[in-house]
């Protein structure tokens, strides 16, 4: 996986960037900022993006694989308090 990664750059670009944009979004963003200071919090997350895409091709380091078991975790909380919230409900 990590040569397919390699060889599809901006393939690899686009999951790191779409990963870290839904992690900033559900853990640190606590309100709506202004449009202009929001475009360069995602301005910033692509320059941060095109450094993390250099250590998974350069120093090949799994930053794909990381960021996806994080987005999972962050997906399985979800999943347990829509669960906890139903049982409540009942």
């Amino acid at each position: 996986m990590q040569n397919w990664l390699a060889e599809h750059l901006w393939v690899t670009f686009a999951l790191i960037y779409v990963f870290l944009v839904y992690i900033y979004n559900k853990v640190f963003r606590t309100r709506r900022l202004p449009v202009l200071k929001a475009a360069i919090v995602y301005i910033v997350m692509g320059i941060g993006a095109f450094i993390l895409l250099l250590f998974q091709v350069d120093l090949e380091l799994p930053i794909v694989l990381c960021l996806a078991v994080a987005v999972g975790l962050m997906f399985m909380v979800r999943i347990r308090y829509w669960v906890e919230d139903r049982q409540k409900k009942k």
